[in-house]
């Protein structure tokens, strides 16, 4: 059973005095298979915040279906099993993070586990902030806050719109370490953010959104296919050499680029290399970063 499961999703946003709609979403098709990490990304006004919406039944669509873990997002019973993050997190200043937790458990239908809600806490790293009032936490300790209430009651699908917004680079390495634990846990991930090597680093999965249409899709492995082209670096020496062997000037001192497809090919130019006093330091296949492969496509779509 697919976690998520959509079939030509249309949103169009109704403008008043007869003035011709937004269409933010034009026949989106996707299906996000249970238990993966799956990332969704694309530029600004996009439709990402709208697909998000859709499928949890906060926005209603014009056209199309939605099926989110085999039954209808506007189904408390599916809802409950379901934790979001939105992009703009809006948190009651005068209470305290227990006092949210509590209150967002009794909103799932779970039963406040004060015991459960500390370990969760400290599980995001807020456990020496438990009792300050939410009112004087940074921007990144409710970002923190907000996970762990999305968290709450162990999910099975897990919607994070932007999740490490305002945290600094080293409690990204934690959340993430979060998030690749609860996939191994057995829940799905769908993650929209901006930051595409945090996407990369969490994701195995990824669709490409961009006017409002599903552009590319597929396993990140098989998006950023390596090209037939090797990075070498070789230690200071004698450059005619290495340039009579093959290799071509990277523009990166002592870094060279070949094309070969073909390993024969690479290490007979190694081996000519090698043999006229090249000192091999480094070696590694040219391969396309996610950030490459949403410049690419978006530039084929244009």
């Amino acid at each position: 059973m697919p976690a998520i499961e959509v079939v030509g999703l249309h949103k169009v946003y109704r403008r008043a005095f007869g003035r011709r709609g937004q269409e933010a979403l034009r026949g989106v098709n996707l299906t996000v298979p249970e238990g993966c990490a799956f990332g969704l990304i694309g530029p600004n006004g996009a439709g990402k915040t709208t697909f998000i919406k859709s499928i949890l039944g906060i926005v209603q669509p014009t056209a199309g279906a939605v099926r989110v873990l085999g039954g209808s997002p506007e189904d408390p019973r599916i809802r409950a099993r379901i934790g979001y993050l939105p992009e703009r997190l809006h948190l009651p200043g005068s209470w305290t993070a227990p006092a949210f937790l509590r209150t967002v458990a009794q909103l799932k239908g779970l039963v406040p586990d004060a015991a459960q809600h500390r370990r969760l806490l400290e599980r995001v790293g807020l456990e020496a902030a438990q009792g300050r009032r939410i009112g004087g936490y940074s921007k990144g300790m409710r970002q923190r806050l907000g996970l762990a209430a999305a968290l709450l009651g162990a999910p099975a699908l897990l919607v994070l719109d932007e999740p490490t917004d305002g945290i600094d680079p080293l409690g990204r390495v934690e959340v993430r370490g979060i998030l690749q634990e609860e996939v191994r846990r057995g829940t799905t991930l769908f993650l929209n953010s901006h930051l595409l090597a945090e996407t990369e680093r969490v994701c195995d999965r990824v669709a490409i959104l961009a006017n409002g249409r599903v552009m590319r899709e597929g396993r990140l492995d098989e998006l950023a296919r390596p090209r037939p082209r090797w990075m070498v670096r070789f230690a200071p020496g004698p450059e005619e050499a290495v340039l009579a062997s093959g290799f071509q000037r990277s523009g990166t001192e002592g870094v060279y680029q070949l094309e070969a497809e073909d390993p024969v090919v690479l290490n007979s130019a190694l081996d000519r290399a090698r043999a006229a006093g090249a000192l091999l330091l480094e070696l590694k296949r040219d391969g396309q970063d996610l950030e490459s492969v949403l410049a690419s496509t978006l530039g084929e779509a244009a």
